[in-house]
């Protein structure tokens, strides 16, 4: 597949009408952001998987210089350098484009560690980008002169953005860096004017991913007022020409983390304040609670529901490196009573707050699947909620908030916080069994089972009733709560109405329904029903299918078939056989003649 998008991409440019000079010396052409778009999400860069991309890049290498002959000897290394007169076709360029690729991607492989490049990796990587660079200049010097005017354009703007890289890397001569990526962009969004669709779409993509580095140099120069927030919400774009950038957002970020953690000494939860020695445990827990201001901040409810999953799930990431940080505290303290005690409270206290995060995490599953619930399939084929995958989320939701009781409720003295909060713990699961109760009697009638569903909704109702009244009790109720509560205790009570009024109707109509199947039931086994299969209606144009949103089985063909008659061979009697007298043989049997000596050794 691979071979296919570099030959679709390598094309030798005959437009025009060939002269003397053109026919000795072809012009090739290459479209050079097909080609590396392409080789890209081909090869592991649509997952950021720089390894394979890397040796993607050098196995191709190895194909083109075989194919080449353009090897550098056997045992003694004896290198071959490509210049203008080398170059006689256009896989000659390809070898300088994939030698800069390779070296590209080694760079970000190692930007990429799970600690992040230290002194040495960080020269070695700086290194490869130096190589890249020169690769790439290379290859716009080799395609002004052998390629044509559009080929020598992208290159020129590949070049110009490796050296953006590199400069961008070396946190070194921003205005350089800046001219390089405007370069880039200027040749990308002329270039998208023209050209197929195709063309045009990954030119505006790549004018995209090179607007953030932009702005983050205009930003290190002092000719931009961008704030840290808006950097974070540019690094939240996709695409490998950005992640450099990430890194050295994130690098930047954990820079300002550590300074600010330096003035962070205490963890305040309920009323406790807990001091904090360890800077790696200030920079998680500031981490979060950074992460957590994205979440209740002004511009929350803007947010998609994907979103917020995604910055759940950094904030866990975050709180579980402090925990793990406070407990390797815990095995290397001293035998003071008193650091014990704090680095156990801190360790309670984060883990109150990772059970608070994970009941909002679950309550927006809960919201997810509500919003899912009414809807019917469309043509992206989503899935449509069931009432029992509610019930196992309310399931969840009770067994976090009954585990964040048991936690908050474990000290000895308690102090007002704490207790008001138990209470309201107490709220929720009794919330939590209500919307959970609702939903299995929902389950239920989807299921036939009226008694059962007319009961749970009647618990249902009971249960918020009391919810309600105790959360209204409170001098600073949630509204939004005390809505939802009023909505359910609505549903509940019309759905208990509806269901006994089906189960009535049921109930009545029971007699006529068993009369009437008793009337259909023959003794030969020919069913009626059998004229609602498909294979018995051919003529007619009606579905044996059934809606897709049913659970109704397809009436193709009746399984297990009937009973049919069959030939097979007569049985055959023989009653001759007890009436037949036979000749006796023993006169042609032989007879044992016994001798003398026959008689000794018996």
């Amino acid at each position: 597949m691979g071979r296919e998008s570099d030959a679709s991409a390598m094309e030798i440019d005959d437009s025009r009408p060939k002269t003397s000079d053109q026919i000795t010396n072809p012009k090739f052409s290459i479209n050079v952001l097909q080609l590396l778009k392409s080789s890209q999400m081909q090869h592991g860069l649509r997952f950021g998987d720089y390894t394979r991309y890397r040796r993607y890049c050098t196995a191709r290498l190895r194909r083109l210089y075989k194919s080449l002959k353009f090897t550098h000897g056997r045992g003694k290394y004896s290198k071959k350098a490509i210049t203008a007169a080398t170059v006689t076709e256009v896989r000659f360029l390809h070898v300088v484009f994939y030698t800069a690729e390779r070296a590209w991607s080694h760079a970000m492989e190692k930007r990429q560690l799970p600690d992040g490049p230290n002194a040495r990796q960080r020269n070695y990587l700086i290194g490869r980008l130096r190589k890249a660079v020169k690769w790439a200049t290379l290859f716009a010097e080799l395609c002004a002169i052998k390629g044509d005017s559009r080929t020598s354009l992208e290159a020129e703007a590949y070049a110009s953005y490796m050296r953006g890289n590199l400069l961008f890397e070396q946190d070194q001569n921003w205005d350089v860096a800046l001219k390089s990526f405007k370069n880039a962009r200027a040749v990308y969004e002329e270039l998208g004017k023209y050209g197929d669709l195709e063309n045009q779409v990954l030119c505006r993509e790549r004018v995209e991913e090179l607007e953030p580095s932009i702005r983050y140099c205009l930003h290190k120069i002092g000719e931009s007022n961008l704030q840290t927030s808006e950097l974070m919400h540019i690094g939240e774009m996709e695409g490998p020409a950005l992640d450099l950038f990430k890194a050295k957002l994130e690098a930047v970020m954990a820079e300002a983390r550590s300074q600010q953690a330096a003035s962070m000494t205490e963890f305040h939860w309920l009323g406790h304040k807990f001091p904090i020695s360890n800077a790696k445990t200030r920079v998680s827990i500031l981490k979060a609670q950074e992460l957590e201001k994205d979440l209740h901040g002004p511009t929350a409810d803007s947010l998609p529901a994907e979103k917020r999953l995604l910055i759940f799930d950094k904030i866990f990431a975050a709180y579980h490196e402090a925990r793990s940080c406070i407990r390797n505290d815990l095995v290397t303290a001293s035998n003071s009573e008193n650091m014990k005690d704090d680095l156990s409270g801190l360790d309670k206290a984060i883990g109150a707050v990772l059970g608070q995060r994970t009941v909002e995490r679950n309550q927006l599953l809960v919201s997810i699947a509500k919003s899912k619930l009414s809807k019917t399939r469309d043509d992206k084929n989503e899935k449509v909620t069931k009432p029992e995958e509610l019930v196992r989320l309310y399931d969840l939701l009770l067994q976090n908030t009954s585990d964040l009781l048991d936690l908050v409720s474990s000290g000895r003295d308690r102090k007002p916080e704490e207790l008001a909060f138990g209470e309201e713990c107490e709220l929720k699961s009794l919330i939590f069994r209500a919307e959970r109760c609702f939903y299995l009697a929902k389950s239920y009638s989807l299921a036939g089972k009226r008694a059962e569903a007319y009961a749970l909704y009647c618990r249902a109702r009971s249960v918020a009733y009391d919810s309600l009244k105790k959360l209204q009790s409170l001098t600073n109720a949630d509204q939004v709560m005390v809505k939802e509560l009023k909505t359910l205790c609505e549903d509940s009570r019309s759905s208990s109405c509806i269901e006994h009024a089906t189960g009535i109707i049921e109930e009545e109509k029971a007699p006529d329904t068993l009369s009437k199947r008793i009337s259909t039931i023959s003794l030969t086994g020919a069913d009626k029903k059998l004229e609602n299969f498909l294979t018995n209606k051919l003529e007619t144009y009606e579905s044996a299918v059934g809606d897709s949103n049913t659970k109704g089985v397809a009436r193709i063909e009746p399984f297990p078939p009937a009973f049919q008659t069959i030939s097979r061979n007569p049985i055959v009697l023989d009653l001759a056989y007890n009436t037949i007298e036979f000749p006796s043989l023993e006169n042609r049997m032989k007879k044992d003649k016994k001798g003398f000596m026959s008689r000794l050794w018996r």
